[in-house]
């Protein structure tokens, strides 16, 4: 009996959910774009998250793009009282299945009414604000009139809570100017570790931090690296990525996402696996490597 109550809790906004959430992105068709391969699979897994104790939920209704939103729906509507929806805006998707920026005004409140309906909510819990940045993670520049943007939207009621997502630690501090900043959604793993003294920032402020991409990034020597520390330990390199967050910082908050039941189970059984210290020893390396090269 899997029990993901063992990675523990964190606040997100007002409400408190488990660490180990549930991301809906590979919901969607192949590049994220279209319908699922397997409809009602995706059902199943979306209802096998929840009933596991699942209760933090990461979509954009630029996935797929409605996909993931429309399916969530479906599978879980009406939503049970602890589960929180985290959607994104910020970008849209062409009709080529490219990802381009939606930040004008109109763009974000099309966005957020966009959510709204998909999910069937009258209003969303938490919603982050992505910034496309340069295609290879954060850049620097001012995000104040979008954060503005944003809680304009919060000040009419359509949104409860703002996070930030490919961000900078400079755009974060601006954007607390603006609004209170719930969460930050950055691409953090074994291998990329350059937000490590922002998440211990992030976490004496209380704010969660949602790293995406766990194997995201990775040389064929990490891979390599990983595998053999999973293989030591008869688990999955998912599983060792999964459990190497879970202790780093106590404000982490996981959103591993696949299509496949098996593989959900696989993901949530991280909660209970403990690495011993050769294996973070290990895990440690791949780090170091990743920063030499």
């Amino acid at each position: 009996m899997i029990d993901i109550s063992k990675a523990g809790t964190f606040p997100l906004g007002d409400r408190v959910v488990k660490r180990l959430g549930y991301g809906a992105m590979q919901l969607a068709g192949p590049g994220v774009f279209g319908p699922p391969k397997d409809h009602a699979g995706a059902i199943q897994v979306l209802r096998e998250a929840v009933a596991s104790g699942v209760n933090h939920i990461d979509t954009s209704d630029y996935y797929g793009p409605h996909v993931t939103n429309l399916l969530i729906r479906e599978a879980l509507h009406p939503y049970p009282d602890d589960l929180v929806i985290v959607t994104k805006i910020g970008a849209r998707r062409g009709a080529d299945a490219s990802w381009n920026p939606a930040i004008s005004l109109d763009d974000l409140k099309s966005a957020v009414h966009d959510n709204l309906r998909n999910l069937g909510l009258d209003a969303l819990e938490v919603v982050n604000l992505r910034i496309m940045g340069d295609g290879h993670g954060p850049s620097e520049g001012s995000i104040e009139a979008l954060v503005t943007s944003v809680a304009d939207l919060q000040r009419q009621g359509l949104v409860r809570h703002i996070g930030l997502s490919n961000v900078t630690s400079a755009q974060i501090a601006e954007g607390r100017r603006i609004c209170e900043i719930v969460c930050v959604q950055n691409m953090y793993n074994v291998a990329h570790r350059e937000d490590d003294a922002l998440i211990d920032e992030l976490a004496r402020a209380g704010i969660a931090y949602v790293p995406f991409f766990p194997l995201g990034g990775f040389t064929p020597l990490q891979s390599t690296a990983l595998t053999e520390v999973a293989k030591r330990l008869s688990a999955t390199p998912m599983q060792v990525a999964l459990a190497w967050l879970i202790p780093r910082a106590p404000n982490i908050l996981l959103i591993p996402g696949t299509s496949s039941l098996e593989h959900l189970r696989e993901n949530l059984a991280a909660a209970g696996l403990t690495l011993p210290r050769d294996a973070l020893t290990a895990l440690d390396e791949i780090a170091k490597n990743s920063a030499a090269a």
